[in-house]
């Protein structure tokens, strides 16, 4: 029987394909740094091998599963090649791999995860359903019909996918370290939707998604008049927000979601549309949206004394601006205060008067050091750069976290997609 082995197993979708060969009795090893992470947590409690990095761990019979991380010239990449076992990138493989289901590629600049996360949860409901999410979260099933995967635009990654239908929630520009500009992230998305081998979903209030031409029927949902899925009747509460849908006109079915924010309403709506396409009763659908529970790190929370504390991955000013929306909704007579931490130069010098603006919407702003990546200059940049467009903002540092304990009966929420956890466990170490 062969043995997969994964070099870098802990990046976020290596150890969620991992997850999943393991689930359906593949034997599943791998290897990265002994830096613990937070995706090795979920390999550990499956019981698969977490080896330190060296060549020595690649033994003959193995197939070899390489991160995107790892260049050729990796100790064990080569130690295979030396051997002659076949080395697949981590693309390439999940491209082959989802061939054996019908898969379906969740993808756009931002709500990836949420949707991958509620579709495939809806869909379990349904019928036997392997999923792989991009916050590090796999799930095989042997008897699977449906492969529910996250695709990222970065880098094109997914052009190494043919999928059967392809879920589109937004193009916008982000990377910058990267794509050039607006139409260079549309003409990825263009790509990529040729690729779809049989429909394609995508929210019709985006301007950008409207101009995607496809080989298969592109269906839109959203809240404008145009789209074939609309929502209408929408109600927000504190404790969720319950609205109808009409299918080219006619009312289908109203649905409740224990979620918040307009950007919720529409991840759901793609779900309803791909599963009213397949089929999938409606009273499923309507039972499995109401017991999603989310994603890792999507406004996650947690209570400590007079104040709700929010982990969000937001690193981009249109998530930041959906989170603090949602915090609105849920908490309308708290102060919401927004911790933080740009993440990369290149996007923070992108957006810098966007994150202003965003930020501006909460009630206080506290920004943390930019978390720069390996890849990029610095140029002159710092934080004090966004802390003057901002009024009243403050630094924080790791050491003086305290002060946020002034704010009682408040929302605080710490954004970012660095390491801005180590502020929270600061300060929730305060506490």
């Amino acid at each position: 029987m062969t043995i997969y082995h994964f070099v870098g197993i802990k990046g976020s979708g290596m150890s969620a394909l991992a997850q999943v060969l393991h689930d359906m009795n593949y034997q599943v090893q791998g290897s990265d740094f002994e830096k613990h992470f937070f995706t090795q947590v979920a390999l550990e409690k499956s019981g698969i091998k977490i080896l330190p990095f060296q060549k020595e761990n690649i033994q003959p019979g193995m197939t070899v599963i390489a991160g995107n991380a790892y260049p050729d010239t990796h100790e064990e990449i080569e130690e295979a090649m030396k051997l002659g076992l076949p080395v697949v990138r981590y693309h390439r493989f999940l491209g082959d791999f989802m061939k054996k289901f019908t898969s379906i590629a969740v993808t756009g600049a931002h709500g990836k995860t949420s949707t991958t996360g509620l579709l495939a949860h809806v869909m379990r409901g349904a019928k036997p359903t392997s999923f792989l999410i991009g916050d590090g979260t796999g799930k095989g099933d042997e008897e699977a019909e449906y492969f529910v995967f996250e695709a990222c635009e970065y880098r094109r990654h997914f052009l190494s996918y043919f999928p059967d239908y392809a879920i589109m929630t937004n193009i916008d520009f982000d990377h910058p370290d990267y794509f050039a500009n607006i139409d260079d992230v549309f003409s990825a998305f263009q790509e990529m939707a040729w690729q779809v081998n049989k429909g394609i979903f995508a929210c019709g209030d985006d301007e950008q998604l409207q101009k995607i031409q496809a080989k298969v029927p592109v269906v839109f949902y959203g809240f404008g008049e145009d789209n074939d899925f609309q929502a209408r009747n929408v109600v927000k509460t504190t404790e969720g927000t319950t609205f109808d849908v009409f299918v080219r006109n006619t009312f289908y079915e109203t649905f409740s979601i224990a979620a918040y924010g307009d950007h919720n309403v529409l991840n759901s709506l793609a779900v309803i549309a791909l599963c009213h396409y397949e089929e999938i009763d409606a009273k499923i659908v309507q039972k499995q949206l109401l017991s999603f529970e989310g994603v890792k790190r999507r406004f996650s929370e947690k209570k400590i004394e007079s104040q709700i504390i929010i982990d969000d991955y937001a690193h981009h000013p249109t998530e930041i601006k959906a989170t603090v929306e949602a915090a609105r909704q849920k908490y309308p007579e708290k102060e919401v205060v927004a911790v933080f931490q740009p993440h990369t130069f290149t996007r923070t010098q992108a957006f810098l008067d966007d994150f202003a603006a965003s930020l501006n919407l909460a009630d206080k702003v506290y920004l943390c050091e930019i978390f720069g990546s390996a890849r990029e200059n610095h140029g002159k940049l710092t934080i004090e750069d966004l802390k003057a467009k901002i009024p009243d903002a403050e630094i924080l540092n790791e050491e003086e976290t305290a002060v946020l304990k002034n704010h009682t009966d408040s929302v605080i929420m710490f954004m970012g997609a660095g390491d801005i956890q180590k502020f929270q466990q600061a300060y929730e170490n305060q506490l």
